[in-house]
């Protein structure tokens, strides 16, 4: 090893020895996590609170509604328009008020029309129970009503109304037209309906008998048949008691006598009133004079 090269090894290590460390990077206060974290929620803040700004002027609803009326004009010029309006199940319901309440007429544009709208509008109308309505693309509008099935004519204080299943009122016009269907009397009657003609669908020769049902006490019924007969319906039992009223008619034909009542209420016979007296039948059939 030569002189030169040991001497040159003994400089750069005493350079080492007495060269200062390295200095620490500072870095700058903006580009800490905090400070980057407090500029991204303050730009959101304000960002939100300008858009909550724009929301509350009306601007953003008023851009919104005019682009989607640019759109819906646009749409119209390709043909998208109402041509044809099909209606699926109407029967009773008029078609004029039908279309009154669709609001809608050929040539509209078929994106414009407000079909919820349409609906509930239709829904409203007396006959109707439900209804929906569909676009088909490009042109055509479905509407399908399921109307209401009437069930009876609803007698209270004098005034007539043809009721459905349900109870709901259809109309109060032009009943002449339903004069075949039986008729219940009282002013909580249109409530049990359903549980009358539940009972009476029972037996369907029978049913087709009865021309009138009046609540009693709102606790019963009492049965008008054809030819004048009145069948008093229990409280309780009363699909029990009529079908037993059909049994005795399968095996005794006691309609087809001189009978002015049949009464039902007591579980174990049946009480049959004529113009010469009363007669009460026992569950087995024997019956006796009272």
């Amino acid at each position: 090893m030569s002189m030169l090269s040991f001497f040159s090894r003994k400089v750069r290590a005493k350079a080492e020895k007495t060269s200062p460390p390295p200095r620490r990077r500072v870095v700058p206060l903006w580009r800490t996590p905090m400070a980057v974290f407090a500029a991204v929620f303050l730009g959101g803040m304000s960002l939100g609170m300008t858009g909550w700004l724009l929301w509350q002027s009306g601007w953003m609803t008023r851009i919104y509604e005019q682009a989607r009326w640019a759109a819906i004009a646009r749409s119209a010029d390709l043909g998208l328009t109402v041509k044809d309006i099909l209606v699926v199940g109407r029967r009773m319901t008029a078609r004029g008020d039908l279309l009154n309440a669709v609001r809608l007429s050929r040539g509209a544009p078929i994106l414009a029309f407000d079909f919820k709208a349409a609906r509930e509008r239709i829904e409203q109308l007396p006959w109707v129970k439900t209804a929906s309505v569909e676009r088909m693309l490009p042109n055509t509008v479905v509407i399908r009503v399921h109307e209401r099935t009437p069930m009876a004519l609803w007698q209270n204080d004098g005034q007539f109304a043809l009721i459905d299943e349900d109870g709901e009122v259809i109309t109060r016009k032009h009943l002449e037209r339903f004069a075949d269907l039986f008729v219940v009397v009282g002013p909580d009657a249109p409530e049990h309906i359903g549980g009358l003609l539940e009972i009476l669908s029972s037996q369907p020769a029978l049913m087709r008998r009865v021309r009138a049902a009046v609540r009693v006490g709102g606790r019963r019924w009492d049965l008008r048949l054809a030819g004048g007969i009145a069948v008093r319906l229990p409280e309780k039992g009363a699909l029990t008691a009529w079908k037993r009223l059909a049994r005795y008619e399968r095996e005794h034909d006691v309609l087809a006598r001189d009978v002015r009542i049949l009464d039902l209420r007591l579980p174990d016979r049946l009480i049959i009133r004529t113009s010469g007296g009363a007669k009460a039948v026992s569950a087995s059939g024997s019956g006796r004079e009272t």
